[in-house]
């Protein structure tokens, strides 16, 4: 998968994630699947129990399904999936 601006209107659920950066050192190293999304979190199901983690504090590793390992951070991905794929994301790279 090519690293695009287009990557964050992906959709999440069902991709593997991994926290590698956050405000909260708690959360730090959590990894699983993610089984819901909100407008400010993601739910990672994490060692069989369910992990909230807000969007805006993190920064993520997502593998994608052709193993594609990309690191986006959450402040990009913050707002509702539907409304997500309507934002205009300015190249940064």
């Amino acid at each position: 998968m090519k690293a695009t601006p287009a990557i964050t209107k992906h959709e999440f659920i069902g991709l593997e994630a991994k926290v590698v950066k956050s405000s909260n050192p708690s959360c730090i190293g959590i990894n699983g699947t993610i089984i819901d999304e909100t407008r400010n979190t993601f739910i990672i199901q994490h060692d069989e129990k369910n992990k909230i983690i807000a969007k805006d504090q993190t920064v993520f590793h997502f593998t994608f399904p052709d193993a594609t390992v990309v690191e986006i951070d959450g402040k990009i991905l913050l707002g509702r999936p539907e409304t997500r794929l309507k934002k205009r994301v300015r190249r940064i790279w």
